[in-house]
């Protein structure tokens, strides 16, 4: 008698982008992520986002669902519960999030949208990366 186990191969652990390092593209990631390179593209992260001091991030969606911002970001955030901007954050475009918390120092210029909108949108992307996930899952008979 065999079973059938399907096991999601996804890493656990925290991705990191050094500062030096440059990229240009799309990261998505079911895990924690800190940027303190340079990212000209979007992000996606079911864990947390972490744009450290020396970080800078430009792209049209970024997407967690708590982020601490010491660096730069540009572009449209969409936090689904926290978003922390230290003191030395500097953030140009809209942001949709459930809780912010604002350190004096931290500049901000747009728009903030906290109506819970975020929180359904990452949890419908959530559900489109599980679906997709799971038809990629890998299948072993036991």
């Amino acid at each position: 008698m065999s079973k059938v186990v399907e096991t999601d191969l996804a890493p656990v652990g925290i991705n990191r982008i050094c500062d030096g390092t440059e990229i240009e593209g799309t990261i998505t990631t079911s895990n924690d992520i800190r940027i303190d390179g340079v990212l000209n593209g979007n992000v996606t992260a079911r864990g947390k986002l972490v744009v450290g001091e020396t970080g800078r991030v430009k792209g049209d969606n970024i997407l967690a669902k708590n982020a601490d911002i010491l660096g730069t970001v540009t572009g449209k955030l969409s936090i689904s519960d926290f978003l922390s901007l230290k003191s030395t954050a500097r953030v140009t475009g809209d942001i949709t999030v459930n809780r912010l918390m604002i350190e004096v120092g931290a500049t901000f210029s747009g728009t903030c949208d906290m109506s819970n909108a975020a929180a359904k949108r990452n949890e419908r992307n959530e559900r489109n990366e599980r679906n997709e996930r799971n038809e990629k899952s890998e299948k072993i008979i036991i």
